[in-house]
């Protein structure tokens, strides 16, 4: 598993490393200790080192296909589904994957395959939400003078049921 930190990061732990072993008076452990390192990873920095030189502990390139959508792309992207559908020109105020995958190809000519736009919000902390069903001929004003009038007569009340016997 991967140690957290940026490349960088984990370089200067490094080569920290090994500044304090060429001080000659410390153990593996110790360094280890206080890089926050294994000691078996101490150890192969070291003979890394002693092989190669410095240039063994340089970072190295992370494995893998580059991301389709820079940093600041999905900033941008961001900005653009917090704004909502009916502004991207969506006739519904509900944003689905294939809708999320067309508003990329539009503004940054890359396209998705809608059922890998969830690993991209996944990873921009987006999570999935279900809209509330409500019918669009709904009158509100209705509905809450129902609830207020209606609604406590239908209601059963709390004296409808109780163990005989017992007087309140």
């Amino acid at each position: 598993m991967r140690p957290h930190g940026s490349q960088s990061d984990l370089e200067k732990r490094r080569r920290r490393a090994i500044e304090l072993l060429k001080q000659g008076n410390v153990t593996l452990s110790d360094v280890a200790r206080q890089v926050g390192a294994s000691k078996s990873s101490v150890c192969r920095w070291q003979q890394a080192y002693l092989e190669s030189g410095s240039k063994a502990l340089r970072s190295k390139e992370i494995p893998g296909r580059p991301p389709k959508l820079s940093s600041d792309q999905k900033a941008q992207l961001e900005q653009v589904l917090l704004a909502g559908p009916l502004v991207s020109g969506y006739r519904t105020d509900l944003w689905t994957l294939k809708r999320i995958a067309e508003v990329i190809r539009k503004h940054f000519d890359t396209t998705y395959h809608p059922n890998h736009v969830w690993r991209l919000l996944v990873g921009m902390n987006w999570s999935c939400q279900k809209p509330e069903r409500r019918a669009l001929q709904r009158n509100e004003e209705a509905v809450e003078r129902w609830k207020r009038s209606r609604w406590p007569y239908l209601k059963k009340s709390a004296k409808t049921w109780g163990p005989s016997g017992l007087s309140g």
